[in-house]
């Protein structure tokens, strides 16, 4: 008999003696005055037994069966090994058709001497921002190098996004080979797409988001600025307000994301056999819906704030890799080792020592714009952010294809 039961056990006794009354007793048990007579009239028949609950030691009608309890735990040594208890309980509710608990799951799992995947630490003390009230009023972006495909493929950085304001994992994420330019460009032109134009960007120091490189050429030192990065100028032509953060810690959001993303995403990438990255891009992109329906909350504010690309920008070109470049008196450009022709222009004109903007586009192909007018195109090559090499006169034999993760360029040389 629990304590509970005996202090009701006490209270009826104390009735029957006239030495507590039927409402005090309800006040001191938390029962109404029909309880109290209704459990001294189960004493008076029963005795004792008056006050335990009629179903103590009778199993619940809705306990997992035996067979079920074999079933979750092959299920969890087998198909579905590595899941943690959450995303387990939700695959056999969806995909197996067990309709059971979480706090079931655990306890069948427990018993069986399988533990947790993650052990729960405590955490530290931090100071929570409040979330921006509308969505698109702040993204926050990152890169998660990972063994995302657990050696069944090559080592992937996934590169995405999430909205401060819901939490949703916003469109463009995707699976690089490792952390670069490039990724954050594609990731920028499916938000720009899918969405609309954020107003601020939350995001670390990584040298593809800033410049972290000691060298100033003599226009910047002359202007008192730098260049920004490939990124940053994408960012700076649609307006994107640019926060950097300071530590790990200050981008939580995204970085509680990343922990998340490694147990359940992985998770999903292993039941799919994927080991590739195209396989895992498809992986991820059906996940990124699934993830936003159990995870995203409501903004504070339901009226979004996404911005309308402004007029007259192209995204295919706000979201490219961009150079200056003056034409050679052959009437061509000449972009790492690559010769682009330029045609004649109106009225058979030429273009030579003319400065124009070379770009190269997220597939690879080329463009050159005079005067905001496209007037040269070139198929596509392998696309990589060029750097310019140290040298007082830079010239276009200068630029090199970079590595992914190479420190941003110097776009404004002159090639």
């Amino acid at each position: 008999m629990s304590v509970g039961e005996w202090k009701r056990l006490e209270a009826v006794e104390r009735i029957g003696r006239f030495e507590m009354t039927v409402r005090r007793a309800g006040e001191l048990l938390g029962l109404s005055e029909r309880q109290v007579r209704r459990v001294r009239r189960a004493v008076e028949s029963r005795g004792a037994k008056g006050v335990v609950h009629g179903h103590r030691g009778r199993w619940p009608w809705n306990r997992v069966s035996e067979p079920e309890r074999e079933q979750i735990v092959a299920l969890r040594r087998g198909k579905y090994a590595g899941f943690n208890d959450h995303h387990f309980t939700e695959k056999l509710v969806e995909a197996e058709g067990l309709k059971v608990s979480r706090a079931t799951v655990r306890r069948v799992l427990r018993a069986a001497g399988i533990e947790a995947v993650r052990r729960r630490r405590p955490t530290r003390h931090r100071r929570r921002r409040e979330r921006r009230a509308r969505e698109g009023e702040m993204i926050i972006w990152d890169g998660s190098p990972h063994d995302w495909l657990e050696e069944r493929g090559p080592r992937l950085c996934l590169q995405g996004a999430i909205d401060d304001a819901s939490g949703k994992l916003l469109e463009g994420a995707h699976f690089e080979e490792q952390e670069c330019s490039a990724g954050y460009l594609r990731v920028l032109k499916g938000i720009v797409g899918g969405h609309g134009v954020p107003w601020s960007a939350y995001m670390d120091q990584h040298s593809s988001l800033k410049r972290n490189d000691d060298y100033w050429s003599l226009e910047e030192e002359l202007s008192g600025e730098r260049e920004p990065t490939q990124v940053g100028r994408a960012l700076a032509a649609l307006g994107v307000e640019v926060i950097y953060a300071l530590s790990p810690q200050a981008k939580g959001r995204v970085e509680r994301l990343w922990g998340t993303l490694q147990d359940r995403l992985v998770s999903e990438l292993r039941l799919a056999g994927a080991s590739s990255l195209a396989q895992a891009n498809a992986v991820l992109e059906q996940f990124r819906q699934d993830f936003n329906q159990r995870f995203a909350v409501a903004a504070a504010d339901e009226r979004p704030a996404w911005r309308k690309l402004k007029r007259g920008l192209e995204l295919e070109r706000v979201c490219s890799f961009y150079y200056a470049a003056t034409v050679l008196n052959d009437n061509t450009v000449r972009v790492g080792g690559r010769v682009i022709d330029i045609p004649p222009g109106p009225r058979g004109r030429g273009y030579a020592h003319a400065r124009v903007e070379v770009r190269q586009l997220l597939d690879g192909s080329w463009r050159v714009y005079y005067q905001e007018r496209l007037i040269a195109s070139a198929p596509a090559s392998e696309l990589g952010e060029l750097r310019a090499l140290k040298r007082h006169k830079p010239s276009a034999a200068h630029y090199v294809l970079a590595e992914p993760s190479t420190p941003a360029l110097r776009p404004e040389q002159s090639l």
